[in-house]
């Protein structure tokens, strides 16, 4: 039996992959550039050669960019088979109308609660399941009479979209976004 391995200069990889593992989040480039001492410019090659290490050895999982930052993913292709041992089990999906105002919210940003709910023609009670599943967070209040909330969405959002920043979203087609609105 061989004893524990001992790095004693670890490779940019390997703090990177290390890093990834442990932080649970994503990790900015600003933050691995920190913890390597390297430029940014080095970091995002060191990256790159990271993922394409992670292919090469058929590992089963890739680096994700998202919310900002780095993470490790499991490859989609195999996230079916681990369906059984994830948890916790996901929250149900989102309703149509919950979807509706996110995606106001999200293109909007920052907006009240009376500007979603003139864009839909409906009510906008669904901002509060969005804030108790973390997609939508109040930003501040408004100059209009009564300082209403202003919402906008959250860094967890960003993960749950799979988008490294709120630019990411898809351009909407046509004169705006009444197509994803049913009022």
């Amino acid at each position: 039996m061989t004893g524990p391995i001992r790095m004693t200069d670890p490779s940019p990889s390997a703090l990177i992959g290390a890093a990834l593992l442990a932080a649970g989040r994503p990790v900015t480039v600003a933050e691995l550039a920190g913890l390597l001492t390297l430029p940014p410019e080095s970091v995002v090659q060191a990256m790159t050669t990271y993922t394409q290490a992670l292919a090469a050895a058929d590992a089963g999982f890739t680096v994700e960019a998202v919310a900002g930052g780095y993470r490790l993913v499991v490859l989609p292709a195999l996230a079916a088979h681990l369906a059984p041992i994830l948890s916790p089990p996901p929250l149900p999906a989102l309703s149509a109308a919950a979807l509706e105002v996110l995606a106001v919210i999200a293109y909007r940003q920052p907006v009240t609660r009376a500007e979603i709910e003139a864009m839909r023609g409906a009510s906008a009670g669904t901002v509060v399941t969005l804030q108790e599943r973390e997609l939508v967070k109040v930003l501040g209040r408004s100059d209009a009479v009564g300082g209403p909330l202003l919402y906008g969405t959250t860094d967890k959002f960003l993960l749950e979209f799979g988008l490294s920043s709120i630019k990411d979203l898809p351009e909407l087609e046509g004169t705006g976004f009444s197509h994803l609105l049913r009022g």
